[in-house]
Formats: C-alpha cells, sequence, structure tokens
C-alpha cells in the first residue's frame, strides 16, 4: 500500500477476510469473502453469491471485479470501529504544531514584544511623525 491513497481506499483494505457485497455497473450484485483488494479498487472475491438483473442467483468459487465496473460496495458494520476512523487529540498529546509548550500561551512568531527586538513601526501612520 502506498502513503499517499485515500480512507475509502484504506477501509477497502481493512475489509479483506470479510463478506463484503459489489454492485456492479451492470446491475449484478456479488457476496462473498474479500480475498484481494487493489489500490485501483479491483477486487478479488471468493464463496460468491451472484444475484443477476433478472433475479437469478448463482454460486461461483472466484471472481475478480475489475474496479472501473464497480458501482458500489457494501463493507461490515464492524469496520466503523477501523482505526483510521480514531481522531487523535494533538493537545492531549502535548505534540501540537508551533513553537513553545502546551502548558503556556504561545503568541506566534508574529512582531512580538519579546526583549532586545528594538523598536518595531506598526502600521503606516497617518501624516509626519
Amino acid at each position: 500500500m502506498s502513503s499517499n491513497i485515500g480512507i475509502p481506499i484504506k477501509l477497502l483494505h481493512e475489509a479483506e477476510k470479510h463478506i463484503l457485497t459489489v454492485e456492479t455497473k451492470s446491475g449484478e450484485i456479488f457476496r462473498g469473502h474479500l480475498v484481494e483488494a487493489e489500490d485501483s479498487m479491483n477486487v478479488q472475491l471468493t464463496n460468491v453469491t451472484v444475484t443477476h438483473k433478472n433475479g437469478q442467483q448463482s454460486a461461483m468459487e472466484t471472481v475478480y471485479i475489475r474496479g472501473s465496473k464497480i458501482r458500489y460496495f457494501v463493507l461490515p458494520d464492524i469496520l466503523q470501529k477501523a482505526p483510521m476512523f480514531k481522531v487523535v487529540d494533538s493537545t492531549v498529546k502535548g505534540q501540537g504544531r508551533g513553537y513553545g509548550s502546551q502548558t503556556k500561551v504561545s503568541r506566534g512568531i508574529g512582531l512580538g514584544f519579546g526583549v532586545g527586538r528594538g523598536r518595531i513601526s506598526r502600521g503606516r501612520g497617518r501624516g509626519k511623525p
């Protein structure tokens, strides 16, 4: 898995070894165990039950579906607890962005009022000094 893939692709990879439902653009519905999912959404299912457009059902041992032909996936509810959905609060961990520690109020890197900065003109002013 590459690091620049989005959450839907990561979620699809998390669904491997689970039972899911896939509907294709032609209207067929495949339900089976997800063996492999690629970044292009190509999927391989085993122990598949196929429901054709006319309602007829049939069984297949293995099926490989091209990602561009898939309309949608129905994933198991257990994936709602997937680790990618956990929100990390940076203030609780103590690893915020910027300068200073998380215990004091940090002012950023603006003009500042620190000692030794000299006199800084603030604003354009009006008229002569």
